[in-house]
């Protein structure tokens, strides 16, 4: 019995030793090609921020301090450099954000404000409109 069982590991050891290794489970051959590709060393490719103009649509500070602020209706999270363009807020006024997209000089936005990269002329989503609000009347008693 013993020889039987030491014979069975030698032959599935012997037909092992030709056979490819597995690799890993459970990702596509894309999936692993971009796995592999982002695990070199150097690999440094921060998408390059196309957009002519920079817009500030809104700003969410979460309770656990991470801040999110929308940039041309995109989310652009705290601490990601993968999307080609630098955001901060200011602490004291957190509807202002100064943006850096592509190592350009940085601009301080409100939210609802736009900046042409080119000219770096800032304009305002109101254009020349105003809004203005009035307290609501109490009625009399």
């Amino acid at each position: 019995m013993r020889r039987i069982v030491i014979g069975s590991i030698v032959l599935l050891a012997a037909s092992n030793a030709g056979a490819e290794p597995l690799g890993r489970l459970f990702l596509t051959p894309e999936r692993r090609a971009v796995l592999e590709h982002q695990r070199q060393p150097d690999v440094q490719e921060a998408p390059a921020f196309a957009d002519p103009s920079v817009t500030v649509n809104g700003v969410v500070r979460r309770s656990s301090g991470h801040t999110t602020v929308w940039i041309n209706q995109r989310p652009q999270h705290e601490n990601a450099p993968d999307t080609g363009i630098a955001t901060r807020v200011s602490p004291t006024h957190p509807a202002r954000v100064t943006v850096a997209p592509d190592k350009e000089a940085p601009a301080t936005l409100k939210v609802g404000e736009s900046l042409q990269r080119g000219t770096r002329e800032k304009t305002s989503a109101l254009g020349d409109g105003r809004i203005t609000v009035q307290p609501a009347r109490q009625a009399p008693k």
